[in-house]
C-alpha cells in the first residue's frame, strides 16, 4: 500500500484535475480564428518534467523518506496550486484550451487571478512540478526537471502573448508591462 504522503499527492493531484472539469464545458463554443501550434512544443517540454518526478524504477519502493516539514511545504504548495488552478479556469470560462488559440469572440482576462499573473494556471503548473519533485523525486532530479519546464512555460507563455498582442494591441501591451507572466514581480 502506497505511504500516506503519496495518498496526499494523488488526492492534491485529483483535486487539482478537478478544476478543469469543473465548471462547465472546457472547449468553447466559439469559432476558433486563430493558433499557435508552435506552443504545443512547450507542452512536450513540460510533460517531460512531469515525467521526471514522477519516473522510478519498476521495482523500486515509493519513496516515503520525506521529512514532515518538506511534505508540509510540498502539500501546501499543492493545495495552493490547485486551488489557483480551480479560480483561474473559472474565470477564464469558456475560452480555456488546452492549445493556445483564440476564439472569434475573444475576451481579455485581466481580472481575479489574471490581475495577479497573465497565466496563472501555469503558476499553478509550476507548483504542481514542485510538490511532486517534493515527494516523489531525487533533488537532483526535480533540479534537472525545473529549467526543462521553464522551457516549455516559456515557449507558451511567448505562443499566447503572441496572440493575445496582435488581437489587443496596446490594451494587451499594458496589461503585459503591468502584470507578470507566471510569477508575480519576475520576468
Amino acid at each position: 500500500m502506497p505511504a500516506i504522503p503519496h495518498l496526499l499527492l494523488m488526492l492534491v493531484w485529483v483535486g487539482f484535475a478537478s478544476a478543469f472539469f469543473i465548471g462547465g464545458k472546457a472547449r468553447p463554443a466559439g469559432k476558433t480564428v486563430v493558433s499557435a501550434p508552435r506552443a504545443m512544443w512547450g507542452i512536450l517540454f513540460q510533460a517531460v518534467a512531469f515525467a521526471m518526478v514522477w519516473a522510478r524504477r519498476p521495482s523500486a519502493p515509493l519513496r516515503a523518506d520525506t521529512p514532515a516539514p518538506v511534505l508540509a511545504i510540498a502539500l501546501s504548495i499543492g493545495v495552493a496550486s490547485a486551488l489557483c488552478a480551480l479560480y483561474a479556469k473559472r474565470h477564464l470560462g469558456r475560452q480555456w484550451r488546452v492549445n493556445a488559440a483564440l476564439l472569434a469572440d475573444h475576451d481579455l482576462v485581466m481580472s481575479g487571478p489574471y490581475s495577479v499573473v497573465r497565466h496563472p494556471i501555469y503558476a499553478a503548473m509550476v507548483g504542481m512540478l514542485f510538490m511532486t519533485g517534493l515527494i516523489m523525486a531525487r533533488w537532483e532530479v526535480l533540479a534537472a526537471a525545473i529549467p526543462i519546464f521553464l522551457i516549455g512555460i516559456e515557449i507558451r507563455v511567448r505562443a499566447e502573448d503572441r496572440l493575445l498582442e496582435d488581437r489587443f494591441g496596446d490594451l494587451f501591451r499594458e496589461y503585459k508591462r503591468r502584470v507578470r507572466a507566471y510569477v508575480p514581480y519576475i520576468r
